[in-house]
């Protein structure tokens, strides 16, 4: 099973344009579709509409519309009570696969709030293989709460506990690195060279300053890191070696969600036992199938692209 913590959940509303966007014009829209988002709840619903088992924890008021949304997609939800709406992301996507998305803060969480989310995380661990702490923290919760959570999870569970993969950004990813020793993360380019302080340059430098970056990491603070470079591929560094995966090619309709399938995909293989290759190449899968599909919908396995997606072992 895969456990999920989407601390900062949102409604995700896309819309679609017939043209590029136009900052100061008045456009039409082609269409427009709202989903339970948040990166925690797209793993779980990747995982889910696959056939996987999955558990998806996340604060909700009882009173916030957002529920229905969620409960529309059929997950198994721990939902954690909580005063305070939801935020909403609005996404703007054209034809060309450019994608625009503007992202609120959400509802500010008091420590209670922290407290009882973190405990139900714990709880929901029982027998779980994996638990993906995802997303931003809301406003109120410090740099270090995932940090906080991996420590409750550990302390409770011990031997049993599940391995824990982690998809942030910024402070609360440096905090996880420096004190969680998470057993993978899932940073893009971006947050690679944000967390190392090491600009990643892929058209100068190439896929091996990634594996570089990802190794210091390696070395002596996380288990493994999955790397997703978007047309690029992803990029897999554990302590047994490191390896490149190259994307079949697709029509980019939204890159929304993508990175999330990518480590769904992952996560997916490496539960059923397979090779690093074979992890990667299913993450690279379910990442382009999810860039293929509108809005952030989860892609099922029949979305997926058939095309090629060699993997090759990377070298020092």
């Amino acid at each position: 099973m895969i456990v999920t913590l989407t601390a900062n959940p949102a409604l995700d509303r896309t819309i679609a344009l017939a043209a590029p966007l136009r900052p100061g014009e008045v456009q039409a829209a082609l269409s427009s579709r709202e989903d339970a988002g948040g990166k925690g709840l797209n793993v779980a619903r990747v995982v889910a509409a696959a056939g996987g088992s999955t558990l998806a924890v996340l604060p909700l008021d009882p009173a916030d519309p957002f529920g229905a949304t969620v409960h529309q997609t059929g997950l198994p939800v721990r939902a954690v009570p909580v005063a305070g709406a939801a935020r909403a992301n609005l996404t703007v996507t054209d034809p060309g696969g450019t994608t625009t998305k503007l992202n609120l803060g959400g509802a500010v969480r008091s420590d209670a709030d922290g407290d009882a989310l973190r405990q139900a995380v714990v709880t929901a661990c029982a027998g779980a293989d994996w638990l993906v702490l995802a997303g931003s923290l809301p406003p109120g919760l410090p740099d270090d709460y995932y940090v906080s959570v991996i420590r409750a999870v550990r302390a409770h569970w011990g031997a049993a506990a599940p391995k824990i993969a982690v998809d942030t950004s910024g402070p609360a990813l440096d905090a996880v690195v420096a004190a969680g020793a998470p057993d993978l993360i899932k940073p893009n380019d971006e947050e690679l060279a944000a967390l190392t302080g090491e600009p990643i340059d892929l058209s100068r430098d190439g896929i091996d300053a990634v594996r570089r970056a990802a190794a210091n990491l390696v070395a002596d603070r996380i288990g493994s890191a999955l790397v997703t470079l978007g047309a690029a591929g992803a990029v897999l560094v554990d302590r047994d070696g490191a390896w490149h995966g190259t994307p079949p090619p697709i029509r980019v309709r939204s890159t929304v969600g993508a990175g999330d399938s990518s480590l769904a995909g992952f996560l997916l293989a490496r539960t059923a036992g397979a090779a690093p290759e074979e992890c990667v190449r299913l993450g690279i899968r379910y990442g382009s199938a999810a860039a293929a599909l509108p809005g952030t919908q989860p892609p099922t396995p029949a979305d997926l692209p058939t095309g090629d997606v060699p993997v090759t072992r990377l070298t020092a």
